[in-house]
Formats: C-alpha cells, structure tokens, sequence
C-alpha cells in the first residue's frame, strides 16, 4: 500500500469534497486515508466508516489509538460511544470493535509513546463562545498535546509554531486557512517550526494535535503487532 502525504516536511490538507473511500481489508469498512507511513501496519490518520453491523477481528494497538466519533455508534466490548467522544486507548490495549448502526469516526493509530499508558475517554462538548474563541486541552505526555478549539464566526485562531508537526481536524463547522476553504471533517497538517492561523466562517469546533517524534517518519518504536488500520 502506498505512502499517503507522508512527507512530513510539507503543509498537507484534505477537504471533503475531495474524499474518496476505499475498502478497507475487512468487509463493511471503508476509509479515507489522511496521512499514512506503513502497510496495513501503519503510522496513520484516518476517517473510517462502518456499515450497520460492521465488526473487526480482536486486535491489539502496539502504540496505541485515539479516535473521536462523529456520527453513529462506534462500539467495543469496553463500551459503545456517540458522536463527539474521543477516546484514547494505551500502547498494548486490545479490542474487537464494532458498530451495530453503523458509524464514522476520525483514529490516528501508533501515535502514541509507549510509556504513555493514560486511558482517555471525553466527550468534546466545548461551547462556542460569543466571540473569539476557546481551548481546552484534553491530553499532554511529553511533545504530544491534544485540544479541543471552539471558535466564532469570523474570529481568528493563530497557533504558534511548535517544534513538532500539527495537525487540526474540523469537527464542525468551517474555516478558511490560506486561502482554502476546510468544512467539517476537513484536515490540515503543518511541519514542525510552522504556525497555523485559520478564521472560522461560521461556529466551529476542531481538535488540534501536537504529534509526538513516534509519529514522524523515522520517529516511529516499538514492536511491529497484528493491529489493522480499520482502528
């Protein structure tokens, strides 16, 4: 399988009316791949969907997974989860997922340290504020940092550059970044030493990622293992 927007070194962006789903090795799961180093095993950030009654064999997360759901029922024997939550699962946790009314959920799996063992489950109900616009910061360990932004119609966001890459997901709403226009489940990716400035055009929430060195090409530890990127 092909490297996606695996130059980490370059801006990188997708919006949604450029998506296209393909079939993912298990019957009833597609995706829509963001950015990918790897084969099936595989540094990743995608948006998966699951047909109603969609299941994926028990695999483990070597270097863990975070998803957040966006629409329908993802579910685990661990527990079932609506829209807007966002859940982290350590390095070395084990699941057999699946949706009964089938779902859309953004992952990212094998982004995690593998000293980084904090199990997350949140929900990212951050009010939009009247004007200008609000964080709240959901996880921290090491260079990693994740954050859910609320922001006004027409107010701007600028985050500073960092010394990791970062990467911001439109959960809804919309906002326009140099020059582009990003709805919902739209996705940017800036290189490490970069800000990002973006003006929302109209209430928007989005999550906002600090990848970690394991998430960079020649940055990824830690034992190969089963885990499929379906998440």
């Amino acid at each position: 399988m092909p490297d996606v927007n695996a130059d980490f070194s370059r801006p990188a962006w997708l919006a949604p009316e450029a998506f296209v789903w393909t079939p993912s090795p298990q019957t009833g799961v597609e995706r829509v791949m963001l950015d990918r180093v790897g084969d099936e095993v595989a540094v990743a950030t995608s948006l998966v969907r699951y047909a109603p009654k969609s299941r994926f064999p028990p695999h483990d997360h070597a270097l863990g997974e975070e998803y957040l759901v966006l629409e329908g029922e993802f579910a685990d024997e661990h527990g079932r989860y609506g829209p807007g939550t966002y859940v982290r699962n350590p390095p070395g946790s084990r699941h057999a997922p699946f949706s009964d009314p089938g779902c859309v959920i953004w992952v990212k799996l094998r982004q995690f340290y593998p000293e980084d063992q904090r199990q997350l489950v949140e929900r990212l109900d951050l009010p939009v504020p009247r004007d200008g616009h609000a964080i709240r910061e959901l996880h921290r360990f090491r260079d990693e940092a994740v954050a859910v932004v609320a922001v006004q119609t027409d107010a701007e966001l600028a985050l500073p550059a960092a010394d990791r890459v970062q990467e911001l997901f439109v959960i809804e709403g919309s906002i326009r970044w140099s020059e582009r226009s990003l709805g919902a489940r739209g996705w940017l990716r800036v290189p490490a030493g970069e800000g990002v400035r973006i003006t929302a055009a109209e209430p928007c929430r989005l999550l906002h990622k600090i990848r970690p060195a394991v998430a960079v090409p020649g940055g990824a530890t830690g034992a190969t293992s089963a885990a499929s990127a379906g998440t």
